[in-house]
């Protein structure tokens, strides 16, 4: 087990009251438009299963995953549903999603992972499916607590996009953390869509 995992194994029950019931309206309303109604949403660590549990409540389909076991076994009491215990290159969908959520979740990730872990949770969207991810906003990976952060900035965003032929960048933005103790701590929100590949 890496040592973010252990963190979350040691903090799962602290972790979940802390984001689970967190107001995410904002960022929901900019994403949410590109996704059809009652279409299919992966929630690619899910952790508290926050998000999951909107897009339940407002008529989405859900997959949800974490690959902390812990996460997934409270996640799954709280959107009574089954949460699996992956990790994202576990994830083996093709052309399955309409939507694809990252909240908070490929930043435990080094940099040099993200483009082959984005490419490959890319086959898992239909052609135009949306994907959204959120990382804290910075330049360098640190480790705190245990576990291991890869903030983004505009650039560095930028960068990773380059190297992703099947995702086209459509929106990049700075928001608050949603969490009143962490006030002033900014996060890079990132939205594309997948690239159609017509090969007729």
């Amino acid at each position: 087990m890496n040592s973010t995992l252990e963190y979350y194994a040691d903090n799962a029950q602290d972790f979940f009251d802390n984001t689970y019931n967190k107001e995410m309206t904002e960022i929901y309303q900019k994403v949410l438009p590109l996704i059809p109604l009652h279409g299919s949403i992966l929630d690619a660590g899910c952790g508290s299963g926050r998000d999951s549990y909107y897009f339940l409540s407002n008529g989405y389909k859900v997959n949800a995953f974490d690959a902390s076991k812990e996460m997934a076994a409270l996640a799954t009491s709280y959107i009574k549903q089954e949460v699996r215990c992956l990790t994202f290159d576990e994830i083996k969908d093709i052309e399955v999603y309409d939507g694809i959520w990252a909240a908070a979740s490929l930043l435990h990730l080094p940099y040099s992972k993200l483009s082959a872990t984005f490419t490959q949770l890319t086959k898992a969207l239909k052609d135009n499916g949306v994907f959204y991810a959120s990382f804290k906003y910075g330049e360098q990976e640190y480790n705190k607590a245990g576990r291991h952060f890869t903030p983004l900035n505009e650039e560095k965003a930028q960068l990773l996009f380059e190297q992703l032929n099947t995702l086209q960048l459509i929106d990049v933005w700075l928001s608050d953390d949603v969490r009143q103790e962490r006030k002033g701590e900014k996060w890079l929100n990132l939205l594309a869509k997948k690239v159609v590949n017509d090969n007729s």
